[in-house]
C-alpha cells in the first residue's frame, strides 16, 4: 500500500492512555493487561461513537509494537510514530506494516477484488484480502500484528463468519480489536470470541472542556452538548456551521411536510436527500431534540400541544431506528413525516 503524504492519528502523549478522557475502567483493564504482559487476542471495544474508543485502540496497537522498552508505549521510536500515521491518500491506513485497519468503504474496489464500493457493509473480501492473507503470517517487525475493525457491526454475515476462524484461534502475537457502538448487531459468534471493554458517554463538562480546547465559540456548546449524548466527535461536527445549517434546514423542512395538506412536501423532501446515512442521523437527532425542547417547553402552560410535541419525538426516534436497521431513507422519511401528522 502506498503511503505518500502522512497523517498522524492524533497527538498521543508517550506511556498508555493518558490522552483518553473519562474512561477509567476500560483504561485500567487495558494498561493491566500491558503491563502484566497479558493482552488479550481479541477485544471488543463497544460504547457510543467519540467517546474514545478509537483512540485507545491505537493506543493498544502503538503500545503492541513498540520498540523501545516501555510496554505502553514509548511514543518516541520509529514504531511507534509509524503506528500512529496514516496516509492521506486512500487508503488511509497506518505506516506500520504490521497496524492494519478493517472498514467499510476504506479501500477502493480493486484493492480487495471487487467491482463495487462496499456501500452498507464490510464484505467478505475485505476480510480476505486484508485479514485473511496477512493474519497466517509473523508480524513484520517481530513483535506484534493487530487489525483494527473500525465499526465491526457493519461486518457481513459471510465476512463474519470468515473471520471467526481466525479470531478464535490467531497466530500467536496476533490481536484484534473490534470497534463498536452497536455490540447487539455483531453475531453471537463473534461476542462470544471477543473479550468486551466497555467506553462510556463522556460527562458534559469534559464534552465542554474538548470544545474548547478546538477554539469552538461557548455560544454553540450548550445545543451541540444536548446533541451529541456524550460524543465528543459528535459534538465537534454539530458546531461546524455548514452542517447546523443544514440541519436547521431539515428541521424546518419536516415541519413544513408535517403542516401541509397532503404527503407531497414530505415525498420531495425524501427524493432530495442524498445517500449519507451519517448526515441523515445527525439530522434525525436534532430533529428529535428540537421536538423534545418543545415538548418540555410546553407542558405547563399548553399539555395538549406538549402531547402532540411528544408523538412526534416518538416518530423521530422511530425514523433513527429504522435507519439503524438499514431501512430505505426515502422511505422512513416519508413514514415518518406521516405519523407526525396524524398527531
Amino acid at each position: 500500500m502506498a503511503h505518500e503524504a502522512k497523517a498522524t492519528v492524533a497527538p498521543l502523549p508517550p506511556g498508555g492512555f493518558g490522552h483518553v478522557l473519562a474512561q477509567p475502567t476500560a483504561l485500567d483493564t487495558l494498561t493491566r493487561a500491558l503491563v502484566g504482559g497479558r493482552v488479550h487476542h481479541a477485544y471488543r471495544f463497544e460504547g457510543p461513537d467519540g467517546v474514545g474508543k478509537e483512540l485507545a485502540a491505537f493506543a493498544l496497537a502503538r503500545a503492541l509494537v513498540c520498540v523501545g522498552g516501555d510496554p505502553l508505549g514509548c511514543g518516541r521510536c520509529a514504531a511507534c510514530t509509524r503506528a500512529l500515521t496514516l496516509a492521506r491518500v486512500r487508503p488511509e491506513t497506518p505506516a506500520h506494516p504490521d497496524v492494519m485497519i478493517v472498514e467499510r468503504g476504506l479501500y477502493p474496489p480493486e484493492t480487495i477484488g471487487r467491482s463495487r464500493e462496499e456501500l452498507a457493509e464490510i464484505s467478505v473480501d475485505q476480510v480476505r484480502k486484508i485479514v485473511l492473507a496477512h493474519a497466517s503470517f509473523a508480524p513484520h517487525e517481530n513483535r506484534a500484528k493487530v487489525f483494527l475493525v473500525r465499526a465491526a457491526d457493519e461486518l457481513s454475515t459471510s465476512a463474519a463468519n470468515a473471520l471467526l476462524k481466525t479470531l478464535e484461534e490467531p497466530r500467536q502475537g496476533t490481536h484484534f480489536v473490534l470497534l463498536t457502538s452497536r455490540p447487539d448487531r455483531l453475531i453471537d459468534t463473534i461476542r462470544s470470541r471477543t473479550l468486551p471493554v466497555r467506553f462510556g458517554p463522556l460527562p458534559d463538562d469534559v464534552v465542554r472542556g474538548i470544545l474548547r480546547a478546538h477554539g469552538i465559540p461557548p455560544e454553540r456548546h450548550d445545543l451541540a452538548i444536548e446533541l451529541a449524548a456524550g460524543s465528543a466527535s459528535g459534538a465537534i461536527e454539530l458546531c461546524d456551521a455548514e452542517r447546523s445549517t443544514a440541519r436547521d434546514e431539515f428541521v424546518a423542512r419536516v415541519r413544513a411536510a408535517v403542516g401541509a395538506h397532503d404527503l407531497g412536501p414530505a415525498v420531495a423532501m425524501a427524493e432530495a436527500r442524498d445517500r449519507d446515512k451519517g448526515e441523515l442521523r445527525s439530522d434525525l437527532r436534532a430533529l428529535a431534540a428540537a421536538l423534545a425542547r418543545e415538548a418540555r417547553g410546553a407542558v405547563a402552560r399548553a399539555p395538549a400541544a406538549a402531547l402532540q410535541a411528544a408523538t412526534r419525538y416518538q416518530a423521530a426516534l422511530r425514523a433513527l431506528a429504522d435507519l439503524e436497521r438499514h431501512a430505505s431513507p426515502h422511505l422512513l422519511l416519508i413514514a415518518m413525516v406521516a405519523r407526525m401528522r396524524e398527531a
